[in-house]
């Protein structure tokens, strides 16, 4: 024993820390090539199928599936509306974690509602709703330049909107100062608590396998370090090279920290937005734009509010941190529009949440006043109203 401790001790430190992974490596790939010795099937496979995104096309119901369950799937019928259909499917049979298409040839008419259930081989039920039917468009250019006008409508234009106050934020007193950060911590609060409540709820459409809510915590916590990482570097890096301005520093840090959290939230935004137009339940009209304009321009206040302290802010700063805020909204529609998974929605809300708090913890610094405490009367009363404000336009969208 002693000698063999001693050979292992000679050893590079590199090939030490790898033997103990070649070895579990060996052993699970025996296990499996066993097929699991003494480990016999007792009862009836255990199916699950996730519906992650429909597609209809005239006289096709098409459905992307996903196995949720460790057993292989076979679909056998399909039932829609209590009647049996033809349908083809890409793959007979679907693997644990593999995804596979089923087209029904069924004459659905627009606007109704369809019921359509899978039966398996083992005789379990798929059940999809479809409260509206109507034609999924097709991706072409005019359909990704559309995409692409309505994440300018409601992410780039509020947010270079909402960042015009800059000017008159500068006017104000150290206390009113204070509010304003108070309240922008209101709003970002709001929508980071918006981001774990979608993408929790998207998460539930999605595959458990693939880690349901706990993509959107384990997408949070993920983004909250990678971003305190990226805060601490670029403190390091600004306190070297701007020795005497730290104030301006911190301002500029942080409104680089609110944008990006922003523009995070916004990818998310985009992809509920183009995934709703992909199944035709998002009614672009006006009202939704001028809800979404109104909710996304205070957006723009939270960018310049952390640097209306600081020295002059050149104009490409700003451009750039608007469109670090807004245009990530463009790309989520895009996704959302062609591409739709609910556990990658699930995990980018998840991500927009964690680097939203993140960027508070960053304004709460700049929120104490000269005699130390964080929580005045002014504080509580601009986080409340950021609250009450985001809650009351968020009213006007309805994905």
């Amino acid at each position: 024993m002693e000698a063999a401790t001693t050979s292992l001790r000679r050893l590079p430190g590199w090939l030490t820390a790898l033997l103990p992974v070649v070895l579990l490596g060996a052993a699970i790939g025996l296990f499996v090539a066993l097929d699991a010795p003494g480990l016999d099937r007792v009862g009836v496979p255990q199916e699950e199928l996730a519906v992650e995104r429909t597609v209809l096309r005239p006289g096709e119901i098409e459905l992307h599936l996903r196995n949720d369950g460790a057993d292989p799937v076979r679909v056998e019928q399909a039932i829609v509306n209590d009647a049996f259909a033809a349908f083809t499917q890409t793959d007979q049979e679907i693997g644990r974690l593999r995804s596979a298409e089923v087209t029904v040839d069924y004459p659905w008419i627009e606007g109704q509602s369809y019921e359509v259930m899978l039966l398996t081989a083992t005789g379990a039920t798929v059940d999809h709703a479809i409260d509206a039917a109507a034609e999924s468009p097709d991706a072409d250019v005019g359909f990704y330049g559309l995409m692409a006008l309505i994440g300018i409508y409601v992410g780039v234009i509020p947010v270079a909107i909402g960042m015009l106050w800059l000017p008159w934020v500068r006017t104000m007193d150290a206390r009113w100062m204070r509010f304003i950060l108070a309240f922008t911590v209101g709003l970002l609060t709001f929508l980071g608590i918006d981001a774990l409540l979608e993408g929790t709820e998207l998460a539930g459409q999605g595959a458990e396998a693939l880690g349901g809510a706990g993509l959107v915590w384990l997408g949070a916590v993920g983004a909250y370090l990678v971003l305190a990482g990226v805060d601490a570097w670029l403190g390091e890096r600004r306190g070297r090279a701007a020795a005497g301005s730290g104030e301006e520093a911190l301002g500029e840090r942080a409104a680089f920290l609110v944008a990006l959290g922003i523009g995070l939230h916004n990818l998310g935004e985009g992809l509920a937005i183009g995934s709703a137009y992909a199944v035709g339940s998002l009614a672009l009209g006006a009202a939704l734009v001028v809800g979404f304009a109104i909710h996304n321009t205070t957006e723009g206040l939270a960018i310049v509010a952390p640097v209306a302290r600081s020295g002059r802010v050149r104009t490409r700063t700003l451009v750039l941190l608007g469109l670090l805020a807004g245009a990530p909204a463009i790309l989520g529609a895009w996704i959302g529009a062609s591409a739709f998974n609910p556990s990658l929605a699930a995990l980018m809300f998840g991500i927009g949440a964690g680097a939203i708090a993140q960027v508070i913890v960053q304004i709460a610094r700049q929120m104490r006043g000269a005699e130390g405490r964080g929580l005045t009367p002014g504080v509580a009363a601009g986080l409340l109203l950021g609250l009450v404000v985001m809650y009351v336009t968020g009213l006007l969208v309805s994905v």
